[in-house]
Formats: structure tokens, sequence, C-alpha cells
């Protein structure tokens, strides 16, 4: 049982081929080069990859506009190239999961190609049309201020068709059961070649129903117990994870009331909240985002994260939470995006200070969940705002302080690297972070390391102490007898607290498992705590015999 709920205690390294590792020269990354750095992410201790899309693509949105969902993007190699790099993956005990972007397609799919040129092509309901450009066009765009409108006409279909997000991406008609038999075969083949489970990308629209006459969305939540059962069937481990923002009230309809439905959703809320306790010194919105969380079934896991491939979104922050992020982290307007977030990377954000970068990655991995992070997270890789958009978060991995980083031998990859200022690859780069035990690279390892060996953080129930200082954030796990405890101080200044970590007996002696300082109650049971500013203390409860203590399930 613990072997198939793998993701319960997992890293989860994210990674786009194309800015990855180019093994040919032609200046984007490919599945070859990604091959030859397996060992690198086995030596970090992620023991599971999330690709961003790789197929058939124009690459007009980074290949979330997808051509042909059965073969890969001739710029990345061939499906034996991926097929050898699956298996390079499970020999080193490494899963695999890829992007399944199925809520739209790229409108050069010879799907779209065929409904748009004949009204009694077999696709035409694939997608959905109008004959009047609807009343609501306006609305409920994902890209404000670069979207215009959610309806497009077609000049050879003489209909207007829909599209959530860019007009080269109209949206699939997922509610058309062919449609639905078809992202199941679509799952079926990627299976086969050794993928272990699927991203789902922009979920709620994908099971929501759409259409011109439709003024409120209402979501098929069958459809995801319906994906869920067909990957267990073909592979009886295999998840789906799952890209939500929702209100937490809304978590048990895409998890099932059975944990029936998707296995994992990224925890938006807390994410959000996260950034402003980190930005304020205020834990109190996340300690509330966390219970709001809460609940979920025995089987489902959140996918914590701090910041990913897209736009930090703040949309579900108060208006001065939202300001307050916006001030500490992207005070400037090119900084920002879609009106609702920011558009920078971790690093440059907190002023590539390692001991601020050290306190964020600490305190995501001591969520309850299984930490999401992305690469170039562990070496602290800064971005491009010269570039649009999402793009300049989205820089090719600094390798060395060779030219171009190390990624290629090209003079032009496919976005440029990173070359000037404090994080340029000459100053940020892996080859230099491996040879200096001080690095974040070798404390990130060590963060990983000691992650996985706390699996009461992916298996236990969770309480929020009472630290009594504003600013700090004490969590216990407890499961199987064994128990975790993890404090956090969020202030740019020192405190001192005072705890009572509970636990009867075993309370009284503290482990410190990251510096190896110990702590013992004093006669009231109660723990004296100096922390630094933007410290944080991993603790075993109970000494280092926790193992021998350990009940069965």
């Amino acid at each position: 049982m613990i072997s198939d709920l793998w993701y319960k205690n997992a890293v989860i390294y994210c990674l786009s081929v194309e800015t990855f590792m180019d093994s040919n020269g032609d200046g984007v990354g490919d599945f070859e080069g990604l091959s030859r750095r397996l060992d690198y992410l086995a030596g970090l201790g992620v023991n599971a990859i999330w690709l961003m899309p790789f197929q058939v693509s124009p690459g007009k949105d980074d290949g979330y506009d997808v051509a042909d969902y059965y073969n890969i993007d001739p710029r990345y190699g061939t499906l034996g190239d991926f097929v050898d790099f699956t298996h390079g993956c499970k020999q080193r005990g490494i899963r695999v999961l890829i992007d399944l972007v199925v809520n739209h397609t790229s409108d050069q799919h010879p799907w779209f190609q065929s409904a748009r040129s004949d009204p009694d092509s077999p696709y035409r309901d694939w997608y959905l049309w109008s004959k009047k450009k609807p009343a609501n066009a306006d609305e409920g765009m994902i890209f404000p201020g670069v979207q215009e409108s959610t309806w497009t006409y077609d000049e050879k279909a003489g209909e207007y068709y829909f599209h959530r997000f860019y007009e080269f991406q109209p949206d699939l008609n997922t509610a058309n059961p062919h449609v639905q038999a078809e992202i199941l075969k679509i799952m079926g083949f990627w299976i086969q070649l050794g993928v272990c489970g699927f991203r789902m990308d922009a979920v709620p629209f994908v099971i929501a129903e759409k259409g011109a006459d439709i003024k409120k969305p209402k979501e098929q939540f069958e459809m995801l117990r319906t994906f869920r059962e067909f990957l267990q069937w073909r592979k009886g481990d295999s998840i789906i994870l799952g890209e939500a923002n929702i209100l937490p009230k809304d978590n048990i309809k895409y998890f099932g009331d059975d944990g029936d439905r998707i296995q994992m959703m990224f925890n938006f809320p807390v994410n959000q909240s996260l950034f402003y306790a980190l930005a304020s010194g205020d834990t109190e919105p996340m300690v509330a985002a966390l219970e709001q969380t809460r609940e979920k079934p025995h089987t489902a896991q959140f996918g914590m994260f701090l910041r990913n491939h897209d736009e930090l979104d703040l949309g579900r922050l108060s208006e001065d939470q939202r300001q307050a992020v916006f001030a500490a982290f992207g005070p400037e307007k090119h900084m920002q995006l879609y009106d609702r977030g920011i558009r920078r990377r971790l690093a440059p954000m907190l002023g590539g200070d390692q001991r601020r970068l050290e306190l964020a990655y600490s305190l995501m991995f001591s969520l309850p969940g299984t930490p999401v992070i992305r690469y170039g997270d562990e070496i602290g890789m800064g971005d491009d705002l010269d570039l649009p958009e999402r793009n300049c978060a989205r820089t090719p991995m600094q390798w060395s302080d060779e030219p171009q980083g190390g990624f290629t031998t090209s003079d032009k990859p496919v976005l440029p690297v990173i070359s000037k200022g404090p994080f340029g690859f000459e100053h940020i780069n892996v080859a230099e972070q491996r040879r200096d035990p001080e690095s974040l690279l070798n404390w990130m390892e060590r963060l990983i390391r000691m992650r996985k060996e706390a699996p009461e953080i992916g298996w236990g129930d969770y309480t929020v102490l009472d630290p009594v200082k504003p600013g700090v954030l004490a969590i216990r796990y407890d499961w199987r007898n064994n128990s975790v405890l993890i404090v956090h101080n969020l202030k740019p200044e020192p405190v001192e607290i005072h705890l009572d970590v509970g636990c009867g007996e075993h309370g009284k002696l503290l482990i410190d498992i990251a510096d190896s300082e110990s702590s013992e109650a004093d006669g009231k049971g109660r723990h004296r705590l100096l922390l630094e500013a933007h410290a944080y203390r991993w603790f075993r409860v109970g000494g280092l015999d926790y193992l021998l203590r350990r009940t069965e399930l």
C-alpha cells in the first residue's frame, strides 16, 4: 500500500526539456541531454520528475499549444530518445510525470484544421462554436491585458470558436464522449512508454461545461473518476497531479469523498499566504490556509511549491495583502503580470540572500504535502525581465561558467542564458556550487535528504503549536509513534520562544537534525529556543532511536 502511495513522501523536480541541456548544439535542450543529467538529479535526491510539454507544437505558448499528442517535437529528439530517458529514470528510481494539456489544442492541430474546414467533419463537435459572438466574450480571460476575448471569429469555419486561453489555443469540447475517450488513449499511450503519471493542466476548465449558452460553468467531476480508474487499471501506482487554483471548500470535490478522483493537487491558497508571510512576517493567514486545506482523503496529497513556470498568482489574497507582497517582491510594474501576480524567480525576489532562500525552502519543504521544486531552484537562478511575460523565468539551466552556461555549444540558445549581473551564469552555476560545501546546491541536497527521512510530514497528522511570538511558525507531525517538530522564524530579528511540544515523556528531548543542537525541557516541560533572524530548526522528538519505536501500520 505504501509503495502505491509513493507520492506521499516524494520530492518532485519540474523541468523543461528545451531549457535543461542541449546535446547536439542546435541551441535547444533535448532528451539526450536530459538523459545525460539524470545522475545529477539522482544525486540531488529527487525521486520524481515533472516534464513540461514536449509534444509536437508550434511553440507559441512553450508547448502548451499541442499539435500532436502522440509524438515528440523533433527539436527534442524522437520517441526512442524518450523511451531511453524513461528507462534511465527507472534505473535510478525516478518516476516521470508529464504535462497533460487537454483543455485546448493548438489551432494547427489536425483535429481543429478538419473542424474548421467542414461543418460535417467528425471533429467539428470536438470544439465549441457559435454563429454569433456571445455577449460574455470579453469575460473570463486567463491572460487579462494580453488576451482580448474568449471567442474569435474563424473565416474558414464562418463561426466563432471558444478559447479560454490564447486565440491560437481553441478549447476542446471535453463533454464530448469522443474527446474523453481520446484523452484516455493519450494517457494510455504515454503510460506504455514509461510515464508514471500526469500533471493535468487547468483541471477546472477541463471538467467544466463549455459553450456559448453557458452562463455559469458547472464542473463534471465524474470525468476525474473516469481518468483515475483508467490510469489505475493500466498502472496501479500512476497518479494525476492537478493544477486547480480553487477555493479550499471545493478541494474534496476534486479528490473525491472516497479518494476516487485525482490523487494530488497543488495547494495554491497556502502558496499565496506563504509569500504574504515571507513579505510581512505575519503567519496567521498561512496557518488559516493550512487549516482550510486540512481535510482530504487518506490517499490524497497536496503539492507544496514556491515558484513555478507561471506567474506567482496572488489573486486570492486581500488587496492589502497583495500590495504588501508586490511591495516586497515585485514593486516595479514590469515585475508584475496579468494584474494579479509577479513573474520573477524566487532568488531575485529575496535579493539573492541565501539565508532567506534557505528559510523559504525549509518552510515549503516542511509544510504538509509533497514538495515540488523547479529546475534552477537548487542553485538560486535568477530571471531576465527583458523577456516577455513568463519567459523571463524560463531561461536555460546554468551548468557552469563556460559559454552559454554549459547549456549548449550554440551561440543562439532557445532563450538567452542569463549572463549579466549577480545572477549571471558566471556567478550562479552548478559546477561552482558543487565545489562549495556552503553553497545553496549542497544545502538543498541535505534538505531533500532530511525531508525524505521525515515521512511524518507526508503521511502524518500535524498540529500548529502556539509559540506565543508573532512571526514564528511551529508545526509538529505525528505518525506511527514518531514525531518531528519544525520551527521557523520569519522575522528579520532574533526571537526567544518557549514551547510545550506535547508527546509526553518523548517531548522532553528534541534532537536537531539540521545542525546537531539539542534541547531538553525545563521542569515545566517547556523548551526554550533562541531563533536568529530568518532561522529554522528541524527536530526529532524523543531522540534518534525513533525507528526502533515506530509502530506497524
